[in-house]
């Protein structure tokens, strides 16, 4: 039998064309061991059963075939959350977490309401709920998978102050009577656009939902929409906010400014330097 220092050497070895092959072999080991960090890091000579010995090369070999690490782990964090993920749900990426920080700069009061447009496994929500407890948070999706793995995250962390309504973009909301009542519409929609899908890596296009990602042949046919829809269920003063791609700025400026219900504009740069959230508020 192998100890558990050898089969993570084993691991960094087989994923030493990856960026983080020692800590990935360390994720997936500790996926089947069941044990925590603090236990393998205090137990490296130990020796591995046989048939954990075998999840963990299965592991490999899948990780090695391209299914994304969250995929094989069953979790991904998000602004320090643990989130449950699986095959068919968006996998939470860290620069989503600017929405988060958005919403909690214009954050002004418990009253308030809050709807999340696609939530996918819930970490823009379930986030917003763990700094603001006392808002009042809907969660939407045309997922059922999604939904469901939403509520099992909600779940896991004990939170009682979402609702969740099935339904694309903002019909749930005229189901909710949501009219005119938002403070906050957040959303990460689908901005690839058909071409950017075919040049994006394969870990991506195989495995992660591509209507999850692309919206159609220019990038713009949710956010769009997303745009235009809003007014009718923010209150006056409200904000939305939206996520986009890497070269979107000028098209969803456009947008904006196509409308008279919109002022204060803004569009904040994740850390990339990329231009990744676009702000506005109803007039």
């Amino acid at each position: 039998m192998s100890t558990i220092r050898e089969l993570i050497q084993k691991g960094k070895s087989l994923l030493k064309d990856l960026p983080h092959p020692s800590l990935e072999a360390k994720l997936l080991l500790l996926k089947c061991l069941s044990i925590t960090e603090e236990k393998l890091l205090t137990s490296l000579d130990q020796s591995v059963p046989r048939e954990r010995e075998k999840c963990f090369n299965q592991l490999i070999s899948k990780r090695l075939a391209g299914i994304p690490l969250p995929y094989l782990t069953g979790v991904k964090e998000f602004w320090s959350i643990p989130f449950r993920v699986s095959p068919g749900v968006l996998i939470p990426r860290p620069e989503t977490e600017l929405l988060v920080e958005k919403v909690l700069e214009h954050s002004a009061g418990e009253d308030e309401i809050i709807v999340d447009v696609g939530t996918g496994c819930g970490n823009i929500a379930v986030s917003l709920a763990s700094e603001l407890p006392r808002r009042r948070i809907y969660a939407t999706d045309i997922s059922q998978k999604a939904l469901r793995l939403a509520k099992w995250n909600v779940s896991n962390q004990k939170i009682s102050s979402i609702t969740f309504a099935s339904g694309r973009m903002y019909s749930p909301l005229d189901k909710l009577r949501l009219e005119e009542k938002c403070d906050f519409i957040v959303s990460n929609p689908p901005y690839v656009s058909e071409g950017e899908w075919r040049k994006l890596s394969r870990e991506i296009r195989d495995y992660e939902p591509k209507d999850a990602l692309v919206a159609g042949e220019t990038g713009l046919e949710i956010i769009r929409p997303l745009i235009q829809g809003a007014p009718d269920y923010l209150k006056p003063g409200g904000f939305l906010l939206v996520e986009l791609g890497d070269r979107q700025r000028d098209e969803v400026q456009s947008i904006f400014s196509s409308s008279t219900a919109w002022q204060e504009v803004k569009f904040h740069k994740d850390l990339a330097g990329a231009d990744r959230v676009a702000s506005a508020r109803k007039s």
